[in-house]
């Protein structure tokens, strides 16, 4: 990455900032993810590769800068590990994940105090960039931690379903803002019940999307075979292929 950067490197490489190169921070996470779902393990090892490089990149231009090298991202996660580890590399006690966790967010909140840093409120840790149904989750999960949650999951689905009244309301109105609104809620709720039921809302998702991807082209395959085209086709024809891709 140096020889890149350097005056008589690739072009492209050195007029990247760290601005312009996030959107592929981006997207070589997705596809890492992507990888795993796939359970491609000669993908994931190209794909890893290639995330890697993101972090590579961002080193290089802090060093240009004299703000730090890739050694000191390593040292200070090396060093993170071991500190917030007690239990495996000290003297410290933990026999369950949430045993761990709990933990894990108390040294993390006495480092925040011993660098002096200015109090902040409890979710502004949570970057906004990140996708929504990711924000969602730890937001949710960080307000629940202070004891702002409902006592059990049954309470949980009723205000799935509380929410799911108030968007069929403000469908009724046809006020799109009201809407947008009323889903967001829903969508946000829906999170919490899969945090309630230790279910990664963003997995499930993708699991759900890959499913989808894999019926529709039952449907466009078995159409094909007809000599007819999703065009050529009715809903009642897709939904017969739809539910013998869901029976095999």
């Amino acid at each position: 990455m140096a020889r890149l950067r350097a005056p008589d490197g690739c072009p492209w490489d050195r007029e990247q900032d760290f601005d312009s190169i996030k959107k592929y921070t981006l997207e070589e996470t997705y596809e890492v993810l992507d990888a795993i779902d796939r359970r491609d393990w000669r993908d994931l090892c190209e794909e890893l590769g290639d995330f890697l490089l993101q972090a590579v990149f961002y080193a290089q231009m802090a060093q240009e800068d004299g703000k730090f090298t890739i050694g000191d991202a390593l040292d200070a996660i090396n060093e993170k590990l071991i500190r917030r580890h007690p239990h495996v590399f000290g003297t410290g006690d933990a026999k369950t994940a949430d045993q761990v966790k709990t933990r894990w967010d108390e040294i993390k909140a006495e480092e925040k105090r011993a660098r002096a840093e200015k109090p902040k409120g409890l979710l502004d840790g949570v970057p906004r960039a990140m996708p929504a149904l990711v924000e969602a989750q730890q937001i949710s999960s960080k307000a629940a931690g202070a004891g702002f949650d409902w006592p059990e999951i049954g309470q949980v689905a009723d205000k799935v379903r509380e929410e799911l009244a108030e968007l069929e309301e403000a469908q009724a109105k046809a006020g799109s803002d009201e809407i947008e609104a009323e889903l967001g809620d829903l969508l946000f709720t829906i999170v919490n019940l899969a945090r309630f039921l230790k279910v990664d809302p963003e997995q499930a998702l993708r699991r759900t999307n890959a499913k989808f991807r894999k019926r529709f082209g039952h449907v466009e395959r078995g159409l094909a075979v007809r000599g007819r085209s999703l065009a050529e086709s009715n809903l009642e024809e897709m939904e017969a292929l739809w539910q013998e891709a869901k029976s095999e």
